[in-house]
């Protein structure tokens, strides 16, 4: 595992408690932040260290010691003003990453000319995954740098019988296999050889661009 991150999060709803307990299992310490009493006493079971407090107080988020963060989630409901300007108190406070939950396109542009280094907007997301899943069998996710590019399951069949470097799958359609996974194992394979001969029922795991995800007749 690489470094461990000290992380806050600023909102202890349903998006901030779970973002925050999915650093917590991959090892990072989090810092929680919140108002509210019932979302203090959920986190204070999983969190490093949880604060109550009014996050749009820049006294109260330096006493905490917020500023020596490196990474910092901003998700504080329905109220633009609150998530806007604790998100100035963050970078002014020297919060190396700050990442900031908006409801609206309106939200985003306000979040970006303070100087936010990502907005999320999960409901778009989540939204825009579950279509893709649905038009696209085997898509299993969008990469967070391109929306255009994506990760998707392949099952062979036609390419029975051909090894990755026959079928050719970067210069015939600018698409790279990142994984595969023999029809009677469990685990895949990753950074897989060229010359691997494949079978019927075996699993290719690619990454390319969507619209050329469909051309694929695996």
């Amino acid at each position: 595992m690489g470094r461990t991150l000290q992380a806050g999060v600023i909102g202890l709803g349903k998006f901030g408690y779970k973002f925050g307990k999915t650093l917590i299992e991959l090892g990072h310490t989090v810092m929680g932040i919140d108002n509210a009493p019932d979302n203090i006493k959920r986190a204070q079971k999983v969190f490093t260290q949880v604060f109550q407090a009014d996050a749009t107080d820049k006294v109260a988020l330096q006493q905490m010691g917020v500023g020596d963060l490196s990474h910092v989630l901003v998700s504080v409901g329905d109220s633009i003003a609150a998530s806007a300007m604790i998100s100035m108190y963050l970078k002014e406070l020297g919060v190396q990453v700050v990442w900031v939950k908006a409801i609206n396109a309106d939200h985003e542009k306000l979040l970006h000319k303070i100087g936010v280094d990502e907005v999320v907007m999960p409901e778009h997301l989540a939204a825009k995954q579950l279509a893709n899943r649905m038009a696209i069998p085997g898509f299993i996710e969008h990469l967070p740098f391109d929306k255009e590019m994506a990760i998707k399951e392949l099952v062979i069949n036609e390419w029975a019988g051909k090894t990755l470097r026959e079928m050719d799958l970067t210069n015939r359609f600018n698409i790279q296999v990142i994984a595969t996974r023999r029809s009677r194992a469990t685990k895949f394979r990753f950074i897989p050889k060229a010359d691997e001969r494949l079978e019927s029922g075996d699993m290719l795991v690619v990454i390319g661009h969507i619209s050329q995800m469909d051309k694929l007749q695996s």
